[in-house]
């Protein structure tokens, strides 16, 4: 049986941009069919030890993360124990997570690029930079992998990433960036092996036996597209 995790969500403990409480997390997770949910908070992970007696009172499987900001992006790491000072460089960010074993997405990394009031402050939208091209940007060499359906991104935006993963011959990983228990779910990762610990998600994450999903809320759970 696929274990389908929404690997990118945001809650109260992550700062006030989220009005997303843990145990209305769950909730939802469990209602609208996940089996996990990584809580990826910016610029911050939670305690170990609080996160261990938050998870061991669940019925659905949790793990930690942090979205990361940097200098070219936004990037979801997994298996820091804490923000070490300096990894908004990415070039840093890549040391140090590669030195705990762990794994790095671009996430959300064509959001608004095809939106005339971003890309003419910015540079060229992405089609007209093209697939190719914008494989090559500096921020996929400093990442495992990208995210391919974001919940809060268009589906415009979403089919070029993976057109991209594509090019990069990657998987990609879906996750909702939900900051509320609206839309948990809308984009997830789904997993060919059983999954239960941290170290079973980071070993299926460096093998790339996962596919990003949509379609989950409604009851109709697929490969993107």
């Amino acid at each position: 049986m696929a274990v389908v995790i929404d690997m990118h969500v945001h809650t109260v403990k992550g700062g006030s941009d989220s009005n997303l409480d843990p145990l209305d997390l769950v909730k939802e997770a469990k209602r609208v069919g996940l089996s996990g949910v990584c809580l990826t908070e910016h610029n911050n992970v939670w305690n170990r030890h609080e996160f261990q007696r938050f998870a061991a009172e669940q019925d659905i499987l949790l793990f930690r993360g942090m979205e990361v900001s940097t200098e070219l992006g936004h990037i979801i790491v997994f298996g820091l124990e804490t923000y070490v000072s300096g990894i908004h460089k990415v070039d840093l960010l890549r040391k140090v997570v590669d030195g705990e074993g762990g794994f790095a997405i671009a996430v959300h990394p064509f959001r608004k690029k095809f939106e005339p009031k971003y890309y003419l402050k910015t540079g060229p939208k992405s089609e007209e930079l093209g697939v190719e091209e914008s494989a090559r940007l500096p921020i996929f060499s400093h990442v495992h992998s990208l995210e391919v359906v974001n919940g809060a991104c268009s589906f415009r935006e979403n089919l070029f990433a993976l057109r991209v993963a594509e090019v990069l011959g990657w998987s990609g990983t879906g996750g909702s960036d939900a900051h509320s228990t609206h839309g948990l779910g809308a984009g997830a990762t789904v997993f060919e092996a059983d999954i239960r610990t941290e170290e079973d998600l980071l070993r299926e994450l460096r093998a790339g036996r996962f596919y990003p999903g949509h379609g989950l809320p409604k009851g109709l759970l697929q490969r993107f597209p």
